[in-house]
């Protein structure tokens, strides 16, 4: 049979997963159980092959799919124990118990005498009696608090205690359980009903316990009681309230999206589910929330809250937008109903200060998750639509209403903003409202044009034509909200030019002074903190100018005032913030030209960016030092923590690029760790986009290198770490992010066994081990020392125990490399292998016919640390197998072992104690006689 017959042969695929499988590699076993699936015609060997790949599916931890392979080749062979016990294994992480009980006991009839079966049926059979015990003991709890809230004459306290209990009683599966068969629902529907937020707040908390990863219970529950009602309690005026409706709708969305996307097994399978129309007709109560007068404005924030988290994709490789779509043809017009609602002129629903900014991140998120073409223009479309549809109305109040709209577009998906601002005559009008005598004109008119100069297209158009009017509004109105909002203006148009020190657009010092007033209106305790931010979006476009950074750096008034309008309720002002830190600390991504290019167009005469003198690394580090001394980190840690849709990607992407910036120095690392910067960087790094992710995970990884992991992530933290480190283990991640995150792994696995297996589950071995065949010297040390630690790991070391690989082969050839770093860590690996796996010890003569060698240069070292490694490894051979230990006593390595033991220098050392036990193995095996002489 040729090479390529036994690629498709179905026996040899087998084959070939049998093996590697055997070697640890379960992914590739999958492929080749699957592609011998698909050539195999006989049910017999499909049997066997189900059987198999249900194996690849329990080691890698996914359960349905397990199961259905081992139910596949049941169905053949019901007979088959080996894919019965397989199915039991499944069935008990699914947590179907009593399905995993009837199979062990099938198991255990075939093969009564086999001791895994007879083990797993009786821990099986306690974890069942507990379960039942579990719910018999929650029963009763449970029937007690429905009798308290039940009873009339029972005190308001003990009423509310009762209440309480429920949530706590919800948060278990069988309290939840419990109070769902008795009818609980219909009574928390009385406890909301009530209008008591003592009472109306537990009710809405132990729904979440009931909904929470359920999709029937969560069904049957939104029928009940309605999404009117939900809706009706979350937009009341309570915030406390409506913050915990829209918790639990976020738990419900959850829950009917997960079921949408699995197939429902066990006690639901009976339950007829349609998700998706119970989705839609949540998503219609919710797109109706925003444009009911009655409904308070954290109601409606929530409500887009809730729209911005479920509507869009969670990653644009799954294909189906169709959400985003449905919402677009039914909820557009009322999302931007709100969105060019101006209080106290035009006549709209009851808004907050985030609510624009929530319309605007909610209106991104739509249109990033657009597929084509097609579906971008009828987005266009509508928006175009809607704002000509109250722009040519009669009054003024539509065309406020319409620029205020497009104020949200220009925000969110600036390209549909840019789009409508171009529409007849609204450029015009916005000019002429500028010069309004009603200052609410004035305010919404100035807010559109600020947006409107983001493009430098058309900001050169605004400087050239707007400036003037800016300047004008600036010094003669009399109303502080018109005048900050002129100076942003006037602040985005002199920074036109970014980082680009020729670029100015303005007379020399003219950004200095606008800085200035903007710090003082910063400072201004007496200006509303929607005014302030202004001030701070000011010097988010000044900042670009290094003179500007350096004199709001020294002004520690103004920090302050910063960073207490970053912790406050005002969650808009995030992004500016982020973006001034993004600016002082030069974490935004530069690229250095190639001089011969620079050279080149010069003599072109090409513009040629310049970099401004204080710019350099020398003025950056001294900038980092007084942001920390005036309190960064803390404020940064309240940005992270904030719930809003103001926080979005970009915002997220900014505080992981000024963490970054902040860890640079070793020494500053432990200030940081300190007010809390560890905690505040998993979630950068684990949501977001990938740039924010990637800056946040090596943030953690320099946190790792040099702080005591234990210290700076403490308790479950240490474990949440794991899977930032190993995403920065990519192609797509930069050669010092792999070094990095290689180096604090290290760390990690140094600490317990349990981060070791933590490091296994995310698949990390694999990549480490990719590592060390690195060209780069340091990362594939980095990559062998890391490996080192893991070797305490028993699945690693059976990855090396098994036949057929070269793992043992490298770490034997670079322990006779030049690179001194990397002989440490390979030949501290394989002496640590050889002691745990004394089986390896017999192989290393096979994996190089120099291994003699590397193991006496090893001996010979003039470094303790090698000798002592070689000394080690030289006593596990011995100690392995008596041949081995002849073979090593007949070489050279005798006689380097009878000096190291009688090195009057080395008496105390590790090498000198390991060469006398090898030493006395050989008299033990009797290959050498003890000295007699005195």
């Amino acid at each position: 049979m040729s090479e390529n017959d036994k690629k498709q042969d179905p026996a040899s695929l087998r084959a070939e997963g049998n093996n590697l499988f055997n070697s640890g590699d379960f992914h590739g076993a999958l492929v080749c159980y699957t592609k011998a699936l698909k050539l195999s015609d006989g049910p017999s060997e499909e049997a066997i092959l189900y059987r198999n790949r249900a194996a690849c599916y329990l080691k890698l931890e996914d359960f349905s799919k397990a199961e259905d392979d081992a139910s596949k080749a049941l169905n053949t062979d019901p007979g088959d124990v080996k894919a019965r016990f397989r199915r039991s294994q499944a069935l008990q992480n699914l947590g179907r118990l009593d399905q995993a009980f009837m199979d062990i006991q099938m198991c255990a009839k075939i093969e009564p005498k086999n001791k895994a079966f007879q083990e797993s049926l009786r821990n099986l059979g306690a974890q069942i009696q507990e379960k039942a015990s579990q719910f018999s003991s929650t029963d009763s709890r449970v029937q007690q608090m429905f009798n308290l809230l039940l009873d009339p004459s029972v005190k308001e306290s003990d009423r509310h205690k009762a209440a309480q209990n429920l949530v706590v009683l919800s948060r278990e599966d069988a309290g939840a359980e419990q109070i769902f068969r008795n009818d609980g629902v219909q009574l928390l529907q009385r406890l909301l009903d009530s209008g008591k937020e003592e009472m109306v707040l537990p009710a809405v908390r132990t729904l979440v316990g009931l909904c929470s990863g359920h999709q029937s219970r969560t069904m049957v529950i939104v029928n009940e009681l309605g999404m009117d009602r939900l809706c009706s309690v979350m937009g009341c005026g309570a915030e406390q309230v409506s913050l915990a409706v829209c918790h639990l709708l976020q738990v419900m969305f959850e829950a009917l999206m997960e079921g949408m996307s699995k197939e429902v097994r066990g006690k639901e399978e009976a339950v007829v589910l349609e998700p998706s129309r119970e989705l839609r007709s949540m998503l219609k109560h919710i797109l109706d929330v925003l444009t009911k007068r009655t409904v308070s404005g954290a109601g409606r924030d929530n409500a887009l809250n809730l729209l911005i988290k479920h509507v869009p994709r969670k990653s644009q490789k799954d294909p189906n937008n169709a959400l985003t779509l449905w919402v677009i043809d039914h909820g557009l017009n009322k999302i931007l109903e709100v969105a060019g609602t101006v209080s106290g002129i035009t006549d709209g629903p009851p808004l907050t200060d985030s609510t624009h900014m929530s319309c605007s991140v909610l209106l991104t998120k739509m249109y990033d998750d657009l597929k084509c073409d097609t579906e971008r223009e009828n987005f266009n479309r509508l928006c175009e639509d809607y704002i000509k549809s109250h722009f040519e109305s009669e009054g003024l109040t539509g065309k406020l209403h319409a620029i205020q709209t497009i104020s949200v577009l220009l925000q969110g998906p600036s390209d549909v903003g840019n789009r409508t601002l171009e529409l007849t005559g609204v450029m015009n009008t916005v000019i002429t409202l500028c010069g309004s005598d009603i200052e609410l004109h004035q305010q919404v008119a100035v807010e559109a044009l600020i947006h409107a100069s983001g493009k430098a297209k058309r900001a050169s158009f605004i400087t050239a034509n707007g400036v003037a009017l800016l300047k004008d509004l600036y010094k003669r109105s009399e109303n502080d909200r018109i005048r900050v909002r002129a100076l942003v203006g006037l602040c985005k148009l002199g920074s036109a030019g970014g980082t680009d020190f020729s670029m100015k657009q303005f007379a020399e010092g003219s950004t200095l002074k606008l800085a200035k007033q903007c710090r003082k209106w910063l400072c201004n305790d007496s200006m509303p903190p929607s005014s302030r931010r202004w001030a701070v979006e000011g010097l988010a476009y000044l900042t670009f100018d290094a003179d500007v950074k350096e004199e709001l750096v020294e002004d520690k008034q103004a920090l302050q005032a910063m960073f207490q309008l970053a912790k406050s309720e005002d969650k808009t002002v995030l992004f500016a913030v982020g973006s001034t830190l993004v600016n002082c600390t030069n974490s935004y991504d530069t690229e250095k030209p190639d001089p011969q290019l620079v050279e080149l167009a010069k003599y072109a005469k090409q513009h040629v960016p310049e970099e401004h003198p204080k710019d350099v690394t020398c003025f950056v580090e001294k900038r980092i030092t007084k942001l920390l001394e005036a309190g960064v980190v803390s404020a940064l840690v309240c940005m992270v923590k904030q719930e809003s849709p103001a926080l979005t990607d970009a915002c997220k992407e900014c505080i992981a690029r000024v963490f970054l910036a902040l860890v640079e120095k070793p020494e500053d690392r432990g200030l940081v760790v300190a007010q809390g910067a560890g905690k505040a960087l998993i979630p950068l790094a684990t949501e977001g986009i990938d740039v924010g992710k990637s800056k946040a995970g090596q943030a953690l990884a320099k946190i790792a290198i040099t702080s005591n992991p234990e210290i700076a992530f403490p308790g479950e933290r240490i474990y949440e770490v794991v899977r930032p480190l190993v995403s920065l283990l990519a192609l797509d991640c930069t050669a010092l992010q792999n070094f990095e995150a290689l180096m604090a792994l290290t760390n990690l696995a140094g600490i317990n066994e349990r981060v070791r297996q933590k490091i296994v589950k995310e698949k990390a071995v694999t990549k480490i081990e990719g590592y060390m065949f690195e060209d780069h010297e340091m990362i594939r040390t980095a990559a062998t020392e890391c490996m080192c630690n893991m070797v305490l790991c028993k699945e690693v070391q059976d990855m090396f125990a098994a036949t057929g690989n070269d793992r043992l082969k490298l770490l034997v050839l670079y322990s006779g490399e030049d690179d001194e770093k990397l002989r440490k860590a390979a030949s501290g690996t394989l002496a640590m292998l050889t002691s745990l796996q004394p089986q390896l010890c017999s192989r290393i003569p096979d994996t190089t016919t120099h291994w003699l060698e590397i193991l006496q240069a090893l001996l010979l070292s003039d470094s303790v640390d090698l000798q002592h490694r070689g000394t080690v490894i030289t006593m596990n051979m011995m100690q392995a197998e008596h041949d081995l230990a002849k073979r090593l006593i007949e070489s050279e390595v005798l006689e380097i072992l009878s000096v190291l033991a009688k090195d009057d220098h080395a008496k105390q050392s590790q090498a000198s104690r390991a060469a006398k036990q090898c030493l006395q193995i050989a008299m033990d095996y009797g290959l050498i006689k003890p000295n007699t002489a005195e």
